[in-house]
């Protein structure tokens, strides 16, 4: 299965179109931007759709705004790869900021191993209107209960400590400014520490467009039709389709350019003795 994919497979050239309209078409939503997406919940129910009941949908809150609900999200998927064995991490931090190109990538990866399972088929007994109803029905189900029970205790807890709250207000307030003063200096350092990862991800990124151009360059090099069939465009075009990440395909391009060398040779050896 296509859980590990290459950056230049052509997975990664299906445009943010035909991406929406898989998501619609599949999942009966009206999505217009990429970044739609980005609460992480449209991906659970692709999977949840791929391996029917796989996805424990009352987790997944479709109506996400915050980062923070997001990342929920994103953590009940995880969850299901590992549960599935698919060798795909998620770069949470990233998808969550809502960048198109970001949330584009990975919705490529994720239709390019959607199709790989079920070979681009939908599952006609699958509805995903209901299953997404079931889901919300069932954690708002499971919120009012915690959310009752949580009351319940707070109620309790302010009876038991009325009396001890009055003898310690004074106290209590010569504290909170303390804390107050304490806060405000972490967020200050907090703050520049994220100013400064900010950076340095803006710095990255670009870095990373930079070489993705080149090699985009090289890959439309090695396919024109003069020199596709050299075997050092050959071997050059292994490197690039390799789709394993985890082991490098230049051993296997050396090999090729020396086996090409060699016969090269003998052909050479060859026309010389006939000659």
């Amino acid at each position: 299965m296509a859980s590990n994919i290459g950056m230049m497979d052509s997975a990664y050239f299906v445009g943010r179109n035909e991406i929406l309209t898989w998501i619609n078409n599949r999942l009966q939503l009206n999505l217009s931007r990429i970044e739609e997406a980005a609460s992480g919940a449209v991906q659970c129910q692709m999977i949840d759709m791929t391996y029917p009941g796989a996805v424990p949908m009352h987790k997944v809150n479709f109506d996400a705004k915050s980062e923070y609900d997001m990342i929920q999200n994103y953590k009940v998927l995880q969850e299901v790869f590992n549960k599935l064995k698919i060798d795909k991490h998620i770069e949470v931090n990233r998808l969550v900021k809502g960048r198109p190109l970001d949330n584009l990538e990975f919705l490529q990866w994720l239709k390019r191993y959607c199709d790989s399972v079920n070979g681009g088929i939908m599952n006609e007994n699958y509805d995903p209107v209901e299953r997404r109803l079931k889901g919300g029905k069932e954690r708002n189900s499971k919120g009012s209960l915690k959310s009752s029970k949580s009351l319940q205790a707070n109620n309790l807890h302010n009876l038991a400590s009325g009396d001890a709250a009055g003898i310690n207000k004074n106290t209590v307030s010569k504290q909170g400014k303390i804390g107050v003063a304490a806060a405000s200096s972490e967020v200050r350092a907090l703050s520049k520490e994220i100013t400064d990862l900010k950076l340095s991800v803006d710095l990255l990124e670009k870095e990373r467009d930079f070489y993705f151009a080149k090699l985009r360059d090289i890959e439309i090099l090695c396919q024109s039709t003069k020199v596709e069939n050299h075997p050092m465009a050959v071997a050059i075009k292994k490197i690039l389709y390799a789709a394993d990440a985890k082991e490098s395909a230049l051993e296997e391009a050396q090999e090729f350019i020396s086996q090409s060398a060699d016969n090269g040779e003998t052909e050479e050896a060859n026309e010389e003795e006939t000659d």
